[in-house]
């Protein structure tokens, strides 16, 4: 079972070294809009941010990567919070008491987003986890990393997007 889970787990995840930033298909395009059901049952747009910076990050709680970047997001969200940054983590094929679990033990303060049947994740392309979208003001996609966040490439990316 454990070997099953791990193949399974690996196949999820995909580890990346270059997390720079892409300009890939989505790369200035309007970013997709969501309707998902926090951590504490209420319902979250990344409508209800329009006109202020949004950072989306695809987590689960089996994801070693993420475990590493949830304070970094975590620590942006305080940092930046008065320039009306925005982080929104949807929870990637994970169920809800583990995601909970995950953010109490990280102390996380933005919100976690259910993703049932992962229709987010298909409309942005997410392929593998964590997976980071960096979305401007105006709506539309400045950056996506992939795999685990480093520190200075993420807050320049966030100085970008502000």
């Amino acid at each position: 079972v454990a070997l099953s889970f791990a193949i399974l787990a690996l196949g999820t995840i995909r580890m990346s070294t270059d997390t720079s930033g892409l300009s890939g298909p989505q790369v200035g395009r309007p970013a997709p809009d969501f309707r998902l059901e926090d951590l504490d049952g209420r319902m979250t747009s990344l409508s209800d941010f329009r006109g202020r910076p949004v950072v989306v990050n695809f987590w689960a709680s089996y994801c070693l990567p993420c475990r590493d970047e949830a304070p970094l997001l975590d620590d942006a969200q305080s940092r930046y919070a008065a320039a009306g940054l925005q982080i929104l983590g949807v929870v990637f094929q994970d169920d809800a008491d583990s995601a909970r679990a995950f953010m109490e033990e990280f102390a996380v303060r933005y919100p976690g987003l259910l993703d049932p049947g992962g229709r987010a994740a298909i409309d942005y392309g997410v392929r593998g986890i964590p997976e980071t979208f960096m979305i401007g003001r105006d709506g539309t996609i400045r950056r996506v990393f992939l795999g685990a966040l480093q520190v200075d490439r993420f807050r320049a990316a966030i100085e970008e997007i502000l």
